[in-house]
């Protein structure tokens, strides 16, 4: 009889997907901020949350008012950018299609030289073999009587 715990000789859990903690730092990051307007509040939780709703209007209005689409101004200076910004982008797909180009250009003219070099040596050993076995047919024939 053994007074070990039935999970005694078994590794901990190392396989399957990390846990998600995403939740438990949201959860932190809301009890700091509350805790943070109730200390400022003198413990009144009445008073935390006004100057919680009073921050959160102040921060909307001061994003709305940042947003590139409240005016004509900001509109029509986005659409100035969004054009330098597809310009942009044309001409550094032009630069890289002829790139493109000069590097097969080079490629192919590249390959051409190095297949006739490589023909050339092949013919160059390929008629060296070719005397070779005429000289060596002619000793060969000799033996036996031929020219």
């Amino acid at each position: 009889m053994s007074s070990l715990p039935s999970n005694a000789g078994t590794l901990p859990r190392t396989t399957g997907p990390p846990k998600n903690r995403l939740p438990v730092y949201i959860g932190a990051g809301v009890a700091a901020i509350a805790a943070y307007y109730f200390y400022n509040a003198g413990g009144d939780a009445t008073v935390a949350k006004k100057e919680m709703k009073h921050d959160a209007s102040r921060a909307s209005s001061v994003i709305r008012n940042e947003l590139p689409s409240r005016n004509k101004e900001d509109k029509g200076s986005a659409e100035k950018a969004m054009a330098r910004a597809g310009s942009t982008i044309d001409s550094t797909v032009r630069d890289g299609k002829s790139r493109i180009a000069d590097g097969q250009y080079k490629l192919e003219e590249t390959k051409d030289k190095t297949g006739k070099a490589i023909m050339s040596k092949i013919d160059e050993v390929d008629l060296k073999i070719e005397n070779e076995a005429s000289k060596a047919k002619g000793g060969i024939s000799s033996w036996f009587g031929g020219k």
